[in-house]
């Protein structure tokens, strides 16, 4: 399996902190939000290697991030050739990049490197592994719809199998909100082909998932703990005022 960190966009809502660094080495608790979940990886049995992609712009932070790792995988850095928000290539095609890259034939573990949660990856992984050759989704239950008006939500019908997805509705039908966190089987790839061919949305992965849901089937996975999309100042701070909550706890 092949883990693939979606980091590169210019994180422009959370200026001025991610003026000169990406918003995916912002500090959480003393760590980069990338750090945090790379060692979510080190639960994973199956990993083969981990790629990360960013734009041009910073490059070179990420790229010094990972000389200053010491694990078992070598992080790929892959360079989007972007500069600016305005001419970023977006999500999907950023894996689509990714994978040509590495040129491999893997199943692919999907994560946005904005997206930071307390609960392991390991049970996801097994979930969606099960229900190959289907690709898998996770998902978090805002439990708010005026919450829920911010995010991608995912509607789902008894089986966990996702029936339609809402890009930030104003009347949220839903409050699963899509995670940032997508396996999509090795017999699964060939759609990023097919989606990017038709001119179809290129950047929020949710519009993908979209698509895909009527072409093959594509289930949910509920995670549990907390979760923190940050894509604000406001969303930071309570992210890292969380996780530095649970350095404080005597057991952790």
């Amino acid at each position: 399996m092949n883990v693939v960190f979606l980091c590169a966009g210019y994180g422009t809502r959370l200026y001025p902190l991610t003026e000169r660094q990406p918003k995916s080495l912002l500090p959480i608790a003393g760590e980069a939000v990338l750090t945090h979940l790379l060692k979510k990886l080190k639960f994973l049995s199956s990993v083969d290697r981990v790629i990360l992609v960013s734009n041009d712009r910073f490059y070179e932070h990420l790229s010094k991030w990972q000389e200053t790792l010491q694990g078992k995988w070598v992080v790929c850095v892959v360079n989007d050739g972007t500069s600016d928000n305005e001419h970023r290539l977006g999500a999907i095609r950023d894996l689509k990049l990714a994978l040509e890259r590495e040129d491999s034939d893997m199943d692919v573990l999907v994560l946005a490197g904005d997206n930071l949660f307390d609960s392991s990856l390991e049970s996801f992984v097994s979930f969606a592994q099960s229900k190959k050759p289907a690709a898998s989704v996770g998902v978090y239950d805002v439990k708010d719809q005026m919450l829920a008006r911010k995010y991608g939500l995912i509607q789902t019908d008894s089986s966990g199998k996702i029936t339609a997805f809402f890009e930030k509705p104003k009347d949220p039908p839903t409050t699963l909100a899509s995670m940032g966190v997508y396996f999509f089987p090795k017999e699964t790839l060939y759609y990023l082909d097919q989606y990017l061919e038709t001119n179809r949305n290129p950047d929020a992965p949710g519009f993908y998932i979209s698509w895909l849901a009527q072409k093959t089937d594509v289930f949910a996975y509920r995670f549990s703990g907390a979760w923190f999309d940050i894509g604000d100042l406001n969303s930071y701070e309570k992210a890292n005022r969380h996780f530095e909550g649970h350095l404080r706890k005597p057991d952790t």
